[in-house]
């Protein structure tokens, strides 16, 4: 990877970010607040913000849906297409112990990527009825605390230093 495509890449997700940031401000600067002001939810995000209005979201709602496709299946269509290349990497090594770890390491990542994304999805793109009910309130702790928390500790617990170092802890607080 060079310097420009990475260059290119964080140009096209600013950019990205800030385009569709303007176009959602655009929409929410349109609707009326006549109701309460505190949102249902654990963060100030767009579907919380949008049962607040007193007007017709409805236009607000399908923005944000049509917007969200993109923005949550083609970076995980991205990265799948990525593991099927090196899947088919993994699959040519004459070492069946080098592709078992491989196959293991990755398996834990897309996991991991599967469970962020099915959740991103969820909450944006197949919402249910009431956008700051209970569900849509947890399936975001998924995606904002989960994933980022289980990242470092699955790759941590694959080092087998700091396994063994918790498994030493562990049989420390059973002596006591």
């Amino acid at each position: 990877m060079t310097s420009r495509l990475q260059l290119q890449i964080v140009t096209l997700c600013w950019s990205m970010g800030f385009t569709l940031s303007f176009v959602l401000y655009v929409f929410l600067h349109r609707l009326e607040f006549c109701g309460p002001d505190t949102i249902n939810h654990f963060y100030c995000d767009v579907p919380p913000v949008l049962e607040l209005s007193c007007s017709d979201i409805s236009s607000a709602k399908l923005v944000t849906s049509m917007l969200s496709v993109p923005l949550v299946f083609c970076p995980f269509v991205f990265i799948v297409a990525t593991y099927i290349f090196i899947f088919h990497t993994i699959l040519k090594m004459s070492s069946s112990i080098r592709r078992q770890k491989a196959f293991s390491t990755c398996s834990s990542h897309l996991t991991v990527v599967c469970l962020y994304f099915g959740s991103l999805a969820t909450v944006y793109i197949f919402s249910p009825k009431s956008s700051s009910s209970n569900t849509n309130k947890y399936l975001s702790l998924i995606y904002i605390l989960v994933t980022p928390f289980f990242n470092p500790l699955i790759y941590s617990l694959r080092n087998q230093d700091i396994r063994g170092a918790i498994v030493q802890y562990i049989h420390i607080l059973d002596s006591c």
